[in-house]
């Protein structure tokens, strides 16, 4: 009977962020601007990247990437969430919300690997400086990248495929404004007990395990950094590791308390709120913070704003 229940749900119901209409035109505008900043900002990152030669590192092929799983990461959550905060039937099929979490899924793992592989990076770079071009050749780095990509479709393959799986014969009423997996498994009519003892073994193996290499290649790369002699070689350095320590920060607190925290005591509508910050606020703050902290980025930015690569910037976003 269960799985007879299960099969015959043809949709969830969304309740989203807000309950009036006036909160919902004001998150409405908030987040359709944030989206915007998010597409924007990637996006002019990645043609930017692109557009000088000067950028063509190992360093910033993973921050393309990282821009790239952000466009698509934000897509995947805010469209859905603009439309139904303006919408009186917020409503997604029941394919439709499984395909959004597995999206989802592998798109947080794959950004999960390649802020590893930024540290990793960085940690080369810095602490083996010689044998840089060697170990982070351009091969090596398109394989990590394919790494990346291919471990988070299949970490989002099984974690998903146990998710849709439940049964869900009491409600469909999701209180939340996407399909997560901590909501979901809380409508389940069965025992999830060993869905979320899998579910957060994956996610800690992907959160825990990238962190720690991440932890890992900077105190290595503290420890160098303070024994530079150079004070412009240790600014240097401190400058290019602090901004990604704070995109890190950012994303890896907002994760662990989502999905690290015991079920007992995971508080639906807190969180909805954290999961804004690491879906629509987060996505929008990373080409930011690795602009604004880079002299590099910087300086790429002034030639296209001077025209001095404008024509190579508009041929490749005319050709993006």
């Amino acid at each position: 009977m269960a799985r007879k229940n299960h099969t015959s749900m043809t949709e969830f119901i969304l309740l989203g962020l807000a309950e009036s209409m006036e909160q919902k035109i004001i998150l409405f505008l908030l987040f359709f601007l944030i989206y915007t900043l998010t597409v924007l900002g990637n996006v002019g990152m990645i043609l930017l990247i692109r557009t000088d030669s000067r950028l063509h590192t190992p360093m910033y092929f993973f921050l393309a990437n990282l821009s790239f799983v952000d466009i698509c990461y934000s897509s995947t959550i805010t469209p859905k969430m603009l439309v139904d905060l303006l919408s009186e039937k917020k409503t997604i099929s029941f394919a439709g919300c499984f395909l959004q979490l597995y999206f989802f899924i592998a798109l947080a793992t794959t950004e999960c690997i390649l802020f590893g592989l930024m540290a990793y990076d960085r940690y080369v770079a810095i602490c083996n400086p010689l044998l840089y071009t060697l170990v982070m050749s351009r091969m090596v780095c398109l394989k990590m990248a394919a790494g990346a990509f291919a471990a988070g479709l299949l970490n989002s393959m099984i974690s998903t495929s146990y998710v849709s799986s439940l049964p869900f014969c009491s409600s469909n009423v999701i209180h939340h404004f996407f399909c997560d997996s901590p909501p979901l498994l809380k409508l389940s009519c069965s025992d999830t007990s060993m869905n979320e003892s899998i579910f957060s073994t994956f996610a800690g193996v992907n959160i825990i395990g990238t962190l720690l290499v991440i932890l890992t290649s900077y105190s290595y790369i503290l420890f160098s950094i303070f024994h530079m002699h150079s004070g412009e070689g240790r600014r240097k350095a401190l400058s290019t590791c602090a901004s990604h320590l704070t995109a890190i920060i950012l994303f890896y607190s907002t994760s662990i308390y989502t999905y690290l925290k015991p079920s007992s005591i995971y508080s639906l509508n807190q969180g909805k709120v954290v999961s804004v910050f690491y879906t629509v606020v987060i996505p929008m703050l990373n080409p930011l913070i690795y602009s604004l902290r880079n002299k590099e980025v910087k300086k790429a930015l002034w030639n296209v704003i001077t025209r001095k690569d404008f024509l190579h910037f508009c041929y490749c976003l005319a050709n993006y």
